[in-house]
């Protein structure tokens, strides 16, 4: 069972406080036009966590920073730092997608009207092991001619922090380096590590961090260190009901936990709250 961190020892790869400084509309929006090499205008956060619903009985799965351009294109960025999951990323990519575009579906438009989107996984670990690259990333192509892609404008991309090889843009190159724990260099990645101290300093991010992490530590004292196969009495449980019903997103409560996301939309699901993966 992994410790939890205090308040001053997260860092930009801890995913609440990387939600927290994306919330800077002027460093997101670099961020964005460095990775896919596009100028936008700006960008729109339809929440700071979207919840995409799959039907209305359900709450439907809750993306970590969901964003869109000025021209409609659709950016969904993932924090993953559980290496243990890397096998299940793939589908989990595929499914993220098909809720962006049920979503878009569901509010009257044509198939016709589906937005250019990009779902983007920022790994601190190699994602698909002895590749070694910075960057992954993936289209639908055409297996029996080279070059032909298929053109339903849904892209996957994959960063790996811990990669060698490839080429990325400098700016991106130096992103990954201080995701791995390495000094900010460059403007870009300086004003992003400017800006995490920024929020370290705020007194409300700060005990909101502080309270779930008190409630976490309690639920441990009482027995959390036990084990997942040894069985979770209704205590244990509670803790990761509060965290989704304080709409934290999985990825925020794996990380906090040591649990396999899977596992948490299984409580989740037997507390009457529905979490798809």
């Amino acid at each position: 069972m992994g410790r939890i961190k205090e308040w001053e020892e997260l860092t930009i790869s801890d995913n609440f406080l990387f939600q927290k400084v994306m919330q800077n509309q002027r460093l997101c929006k670099k961020l964005i036009e460095k990775l896919l090499h596009i100028k936008i205008k700006k960008i729109i956060y339809p929440t700071s966590e979207m919840s995409i619903e799959e039907s209305p009985t359900q709450k439907g799965v809750r993306l970590d920073l969901y964003v869109e351009t000025d021209n409609g294109v659709i950016i969904d960025i993932e924090m993953q730092t559980t290496n243990a999951s890397s096998s299940l990323l793939p589908k989990r990519t595929r499914y993220y997608q098909s809720m962006i575009d049920i979503n878009v579906l569901g509010k009257g438009e044509d198939y016709t009207e589906l937005k250019k989107s990009y779902v983007i996984f920022i790994c601190t670990f190699d994602p698909f092991p002895q590749n070694n690259l910075k960057l992954y990333t993936f289209t639908n192509r055409c297996h029996e001619k080279d070059n032909l892609d298929l053109g339903d404008d849904a892209v996957k991309m994959f960063l790996n922090s811990k990669g060698k090889l490839g080429k990325v843009d400098k700016d991106i190159d130096s992103f990954l380096s201080y995701i791995d724990g390495k000094a900010a260099e460059g403007k870009f990645t300086k004003d992003l590590a400017a800006e995490v101290e920024r929020v370290k300093q705020h007194k409300e991010t700060r005990l909101e961090y502080m309270t779930l992490m008190m409630e976490l530590k309690e639920q441990r004292r009482e027995g959390w260190n036990d084990g997942w196969n040894d069985g979770w009495n209704d205590g244990k449980k509670d803790m990761i009901v509060k965290l989704l019903k304080a709409n934290q997103s999985l990825s925020f409560i794996s990380q906090m936990s040591d649990l396999p996301k899977e596992k948490i939309a299984e409580i989740g699901k037997e507390n009457g709250i529905a979490v798809n993966m």
